[in-house]
């Protein structure tokens, strides 16, 4: 969604950049992000521009915001109010122009009840919320998205996987998908890696989704229905046509 609204953004053309806030150092922090000059701290062998300036007129997104270290979210405060950046070791500012763009699977508001996150920045960057339901509470992208990792990863793996089995589908479906897009992304990934054929089966799936069938039966509690093209044979799309107008049956079905 970052990328999306950046992308789409008609006055900014400079850089997207991305840092996860849960995998930076408390250490770092404050070089990552403003950058710091030669002589600064140890290691510190040379100049070195932050996110904030290499992102100038465009989109610096700071995932898992909610990650953050207090001592860092006081000095990302104070960037995003003066839009003035000062690298460590520096005695001077930089004006910087850039859209902040932040996300976190953390309820920030309960973060700021328990004195976690600070409440000025938390307001600072809420100005704008997006919520971004869980994939199991939008399974209408299902099938796009499995055509478009589909397509990723043959295309990766110089493969012509084109379509899933239906029993790939009846599993699929049936997940509830805890890990959401990232999840499916890696699940399409393995079964286009492990794909003999131009076809992904339930073989072709990862092993926790593959062995429990009885769980992801297409009967379970809150499983979806998801349409995805199935290659039939003449005969079968014959039978298909004559059956449909009778018991309301299509190939998406099936």
């Amino acid at each position: 969604m970052a990328l999306a609204i950046h992308d789409l953004s008609p006055v900014r053309s400079g850089h997207f950049v991305v840092i996860n806030c849960s995998a930076v150092v408390e250490t770092l922090f404050e070089s990552e992000l403003f950058g710091h000059v030669r002589g600064s701290f140890t290691g510190a062998d040379r100049d070195k521009m932050g996110l904030f300036e290499y992102a100038h007129g465009g989109t610096l997104f700071l995932d898992e915001i909610g990650d953050m270290p207090q001592s860092t979210q006081a000095k990302l405060l104070r960037a995003l109010q003066t839009q003035e950046v000062q690298r460590v070791g520096s005695l001077t500012g930089r004006k910087v122009d850039v859209r902040v763009v932040a996300a976190t699977n953390k309820d920030l508001r309960q973060a700021v009840r328990e004195k976690h996150f600070r409440e000025d920045l938390f307001y600072r960057l809420s100005m704008v919320e997006i919520e971004m339901p869980a994939l199991r509470e939008r399974f209408g992208d299902l099938p796009l998205l499995l055509e478009h990792f589909r397509d990723l990863w043959s295309e990766r793996f110089q493969k012509t996987v084109r379509t899933f089995s239906p029993s790939a589908c009846r599993v699929l479906e049936a997940h509830p998908w805890p890990g959401n897009v990232r999840e499916l992304e890696n699940v399409v990934g393995h079964a286009c890696m492990m794909a003999s054929g131009d076809e992904i089966d339930v073989a072709d799936l990862p092993l926790y989704l593959a062995a429990p069938r009885a769980q992801n039966s297409p009967e379970a509690p809150g499983a979806a229905r998801i349409a995805l093209p199935i290659r039939l044979s003449p005969l079968a799309s014959d039978v298909l046509e004559e059956f449909e107008p009778q018991f309301g049956v299509g190939a998406a079905a099936l």
